[in-house]
């Protein structure tokens, strides 16, 4: 059975055979056919492909003329803008030179003017100071002689009153003298009158008490003895009292003696006191006489300074008049001076006003042409990323049927560890590599490459310090050794100033 089986698979394979050369035989026409509609098909895209082609560089060279034409526009237009800038900058350090200038020498002339009229003044100051010095030197050598002569004159006033009082001194003197010796007269006249009287009395008391007691010792003998010793008691009583008056008359007479010794003296010492007075008088006349003439002397040096003073005034005011007049000019021209000095500022601040508006608009168009760079940047980069994803997933096409090797793999996306990356080749724009001449036109640049050159041109317009690129301003190129050197890599980004303006 199993045999059987064999011959009946074996006959059904043969035929099975067949069948398949007849199948391929067929596949193989209609793939013939598939592949001529195939080329046919390709060749109408090609064709159109060709035709798109021919019409896209046409497109592209009238777009690389106009780009050409528009990068020498810009070039010009940035070179006319860089001179311009090195002008104005140019003009504008002149204009500050001159205000400086002009401010120092305007604040060196104010200085001298101020210096000039503080030495007038000084000058003038001393010069009155030394006036006023010798006035008051005067007029207090004359307030003393004036006191002087005050003194003179109410001596002069006292002269009589001192004159009346001493004769009334003297007189009163006299008087008194006159009255003493007329009383130490009659007070002893009247002693010695007394004594004749007491003694008169006494004797005819004794006498008349002799008699009585004669008389009543002849009438009564008894009673005699008791009444002679009474009547002896009380006169030797009375006689007791009469001496102790006698006594004290003697000590009146040595008391008046005293007193009119002490007149004397005092008569003596008022005489001294006069002659004293005198003397005084007459060596104050003397005195008054030499007051006087220097007192004439003194008026006349007076009415000579007095002269001297008002001229010496009348020349310090003219002399002051004159100076004020002369710095009264001299403000006249400073004021001048300073009037065209303002009119040269405000004309430079003008056109400092009119620079920093051409400034402002300089920076307003770097400003713009910065942004249209960065616009034309990444459009440019993403047209380049679809190319060449285009062109990438074309070359795999052609990979794919046969025409052509695999190419490497790209990849289309900024990762960090991809050998072959779209990326790579966007920073390798901003590289100054593809430059093999000393001196290149801007329009060879890239659009990374102008934005570098723009960013260090509004720098250095604003003053900064731009950090070197690795190609200068001239866009020289160096070795190979060199520009790998100072190649920066993926440079950080400048700070963009702003305007100041």
């Amino acid at each position: 059975m199993p045999k059987k089986k064999g011959k009946k698979g074996k006959k059904s394979k043969g035929k099975g055979k067949k069948e398949g050369k007849q199948e391929s035989k067929s596949d193989k026409e209609s793939d013939m056919e598939k592949a001529k509609a195939n080329a046919a098909l390709w060749e109408a895209r090609l064709d159109v492909t060709e035709h798109s082609r021919v019409e896209y560089r046409e497109a592209a060279r009238r777009l690389a003329r106009a780009n050409e034409e528009l990068t020498n526009q810009q070039y010009r237009a940035e070179k006319d803008t860089i001179d311009i800038i090195a002008f104005l900058k140019r003009k504008d350090v002149e204009n500050e030179e001159t205000i400086t200038r002009l401010e120092a020498q305007l604040k060196s002339q104010k200085k001298q003017a101020l210096e000039e009229n503080e030495k007038l003044i000084a000058e003038y100051t001393l010069k009155v100071s030394e006036v006023e010095e010798k006035f008051k030197k005067r007029s207090s050598e004359f307030k003393m002689i004036q006191g002087e002569l005050k003194i003179i004159k109410e001596f002069r006033k006292k002269k009589a009153q001192m004159e009346q009082e001493l004769n009334s001194i003297k007189e009163s003197m006299y008087i008194a003298d006159r009255e003493h010796k007329e009383s130490l007269a009659e007070m002893e006249h009247k002693f010695f009158s007394e004594k004749v009287r007491l003694e008169k009395e006494a004797e005819q008391r004794i006498a008349q008490l002799a008699e009585r007691a004669h008389n009543e010792a002849i009438v009564q003998l008894d009673d005699a003895s008791r009444s002679v010793f009474k009547e002896n008691v009380r006169l030797s009583e009375a006689l007791k009292y009469h001496m102790k008056e006698v006594e004290d008359l003697r000590k009146m007479t040595v008391s008046l003696a005293e007193e009119n010794a002490s007149l004397a003296v005092y008569k003596e010492t008022s005489e001294l006191m006069l002659k004293e007075h005198v003397s005084q008088l007459r060596a104050q006349e003397e005195e008054i006489a030499e007051l006087r003439g220097k007192l004439g002397a003194l008026e006349q040096a007076l009415g000579i300074m007095g002269v001297e003073f008002e001229r010496d005034k009348t020349e310090i005011q003219h002399s002051a008049l004159v100076s004020s007049q002369a710095a009264q000019v001299e403000l006249v021209k400073l004021q001048k001076v300073l009037a065209m000095r303002e009119k040269e500022i405000g004309r430079v601040k003008r056109l400092a006003r009119r620079i920093v508006e051409q400034r402002t608009e300089l920076e307003c168009f770097f400003h713009e042409a910065l942004g249209q760079v960065r616009q034309e940047i990444q459009a440019s980069r993403l047209q380049y990323r679809q190319e060449a994803l285009e062109a990438y997933r074309r070359r795999m096409s052609e990979a794919r049927a046969g025409k052509q090797g695999y190419p490497r793999i790209r990849t289309f996306r900024q990762t960090f560890h991809s050998t072959n990356s779209v990326y790579s080749d966007l920073e390798e724009a901003e590289k100054w590599n593809n430059l093999q001449s000393n001196k290149v036109d801007i329009s060879e640049l890239t659009w990374e490459q102008k934005e570098k050159v723009l960013r260090l041109l509004f720098a250095r317009m604003n003053g900064h310090k731009a950090r070197i690129l690795s190609q200068p301003l001239a866009l020289s190129t160096s070795s190979d050794g060199n520009q790998n050197d100072t190649d920066p890599g993926p440079s950080q980004p400048l700070t963009w100033p702003t305007s100041t303006s």
